[in-house]
């Protein structure tokens, strides 16, 4: 079974990783320094390991997550958890997530093309698995890069913030700045209660509701409940908003994160890149830096 999602903004963000990946790699198996340290890659929503694109289905464009599907050829495409693992000579552990039974099933199957390759293969929430992982882990000999691509909001701030107290995580986060956030953030007043806690959860702070919005027209001094509230900015704002955010977690983020927009030029997410240790991040920043400029490799 093939991973069916994204269009050519999908093919942007794997050409990114794989870059970084070879680039991380390299350093950590040339530099005898380096060679200390236990290395790990950690994709938090493996997938399957490849992705299938086919021609999208008129009725699929009506769907929540229509704007995520592109008319393709019939293709295949090498998902994250492949790239990973056919970087030479590439990280020493490898940890895949994912919540999804068939996509754990396709991912062992992965594993056997790989027999020299220390793969292991976690099912759950992407939270838990991550949580139960940095508590195995002996800090002060491990490095890491972390890559989380959620569909939606999926991810906690605690879960960003634990990666970030390591000080041993490189951290690639596609934010859904367009297909999730800006969805839930209506224009017109604060959003219905359910959404505004899964926000609180995945941001970290109940700020955004400052931030992001402002209030109109009259205030009624006696009900501030009443008040109504206008949100602020646009998805660029909002990526601003959350690149802030990492950085209260990490030593240093990436100024400037890569917009991915459908054909119609729609911002989808926000590919973010963080540094946690603060001796590796001067290289990791400047490397990821320029992967991320539109006129780098890609």
């Amino acid at each position: 079974m093939q991973h069916r999602f994204g269009g050519d903004w999908t093919r942007i963000k794997l050409e990114i990783l794989k870059g970084y990946l070879r680039a991380y790699s390299s350093i950590f198996n040339k530099n005898p320094a380096a060679q200390y340290f236990d290395t790990w890659y950690v994709d938090a929503f493996a997938g399957t390991g490849y992705i299938d694109f086919k021609e999208t289905n008129p009725e699929e464009k009506q769907s929540l997550f229509g704007d995520l599907m592109e008319p393709e050829t019939e293709q295949f495409l090498k998902g994250s958890a492949t790239i990973a693992l056919e970087v030479d000579p590439g990280f020493k552990n490898h940890l895949f997530i994912d919540s999804r039974e068939d996509h754990c099933t396709s991912l062992a199957e992965l594993k056997k093309q790989f027999p020299r390759k220390v793969i292991d293969i976690r099912r759950g929430d992407a939270n838990e698995k991550i949580s139960e992982w940095v508590k195995e882990r002996d800090w002060k000999k491990t490095r890491a890069v972390v890559f989380l691509d959620p569909y939606g909001m999926q991810v906690d701030w605690e879960t960003t913030k634990l990666l970030g107290t390591t000080k041993g995580v490189d951290l690639w986060f596609l934010i859904p700045v367009g297909v999730a956030m800006a969805r839930m953030l209506p224009r017109n007043g604060l959003p219905a209660q359910k959404w505004a806690e899964r926000l609180d959860r995945s941001i970290g702070t109940s700020d955004w509701r400052e931030e992001l919005y402002t209030p109109t027209g009259q205030i009624d001094l006696f009900d501030a409940s009443q008040v109504e509230m206008t949100r602020n900015t646009d998805t660029v704002g909002l990526g601003k908003f959350m690149v802030q955010r990492l950085e209260t977690a990490f030593h240093a983020v990436g100024q400037n994160p890569r917009p991915l927009n459908n054909s119609r030029g729609n911002p989808l997410y926000l590919l973010c890149f963080a540094a946690g240790n603060a001796v590796g991040a001067p290289t990791a920043i400047k490397i990821a830096s320029h992967l991320l400029e539109p006129k780098s490799q890609i």
